[in-house]
């Protein structure tokens, strides 16, 4: 059965893509883990608030650097939810125990569910909420005092392919863009009891009462040709944008797009030797007094 969120995305079905961009993202995402890990105490308690297919806890349990640590995972879909505990459990061996909460993080009752945490993560899962303001709120209230809270949200768009695809009108990837981003405001329009929130995520956190907040970036890039793994991520994405886009995307560009995603199709995106992806991610954190 499909399991739709507040942003009626079925995070379950996208669990493929999901793997992909978090086998792509590993290495400086784990330059991220070790920041983060950095200074927490003995046997830290981290919870991953809508941990989605669980590859930051497999890097926090990787980089832990003793034995005693807490994991808690946490999310509104439980086949994801499934899956993150069965990687996490992997990659911790003896060095944590991975515990899964399912819980939606727009609860308001979240903090009674969860253990107060040294270290709260969050990665795009806020703007996917209704009140993203009231949500780092929340999650502000997860962490013990001194405890860390770290968010990834915004930064680069990700680019993957070439201008002048040989079919089509050049500029696809942009006009991809474009349209996903007119999806996303229809998207937060669309959720019941959306509150808009007209500031930057830094100013969300100081209002959420943290400390010390500060932001930094961790760039992605993978250089053409690449591993077979890239192109099958960029298919996927090229194929998730079109459709998230839907009318708001030309037919001529629809045309395009379903002949790069056929494997029957010459101009297929996974015969080409040209792709490659780009793109950073912010981290935003603060601390509660």
């Amino acid at each position: 059965m499909a399991v739709h969120t507040h942003d009626d995305i079925d995070w379950a079905d996208r669990l493929r893509s999901l793997r992909l961009a978090e086998a792509l993202d590993a290495e400086p995402m784990r330059v991220v883990a070790r920041r983060l890990l950095d200074g927490l105490p003995d046997r830290p308690t981290i919870l991953d608030v809508g941990c989605g297919a669980g590859g930051m806890s497999v890097l926090f349990a990787e980089e832990l650097a003793s034995a005693g640590a807490r994991i808690v995972l946490v999310d509104a879909t439980e086949h994801l939810l499934a899956e993150a505990h069965r990687v996490v459990t992997a990659a911790a061996g003896d060095k944590a125990a991975v515990e899964t909460v399912h819980a939606d993080v727009a609860d308001d009752g979240l903090p009674a569910k969860l253990p107060p945490a040294d270290l709260v993560w969050a990665s795009r899962v806020v703007h996917h909420l209704p009140d993203q303001q009231a949500a780092i709120d929340t999650l502000a209230r997860l962490a013990r005092p001194g405890g860390l809270v770290a968010i990834s949200e915004g930064g680069l768009d990700f680019n993957c392919l070439p201008w002048d695809l040989g079919i089509g009108r050049p500029g696809l990837e942009e006009r991809l863009l474009a349209a996903r981003g007119e999806w996303f405001a229809e998207m937060r329009a669309g959720i019941p009891g959306s509150v808009s929130m007209p500031y930057g995520w830094n100013i969300a956190l100081q209002r959420a009462g943290l400390s010390d907040v500060d932001s930094f970036g961790a760039l992605i890039h993978h250089p053409a040709p690449g591993p077979e793994l890239l192109r099958e991520f960029v298919i996927e994405r090229v194929t998730w944008l079109a459709e998230a886009a839907g009318d708001l995307l030309g037919s001529t560009d629809q045309e395009t797009v379903a002949a790069l995603v056929n494997p029957a199709n010459q101009a297929f995106l996974g015969a080409r030797q040209d792709l490659f992806l780009q793109g950073a991610k912010t981290i935003h954190c603060g601390r509660r007094s």
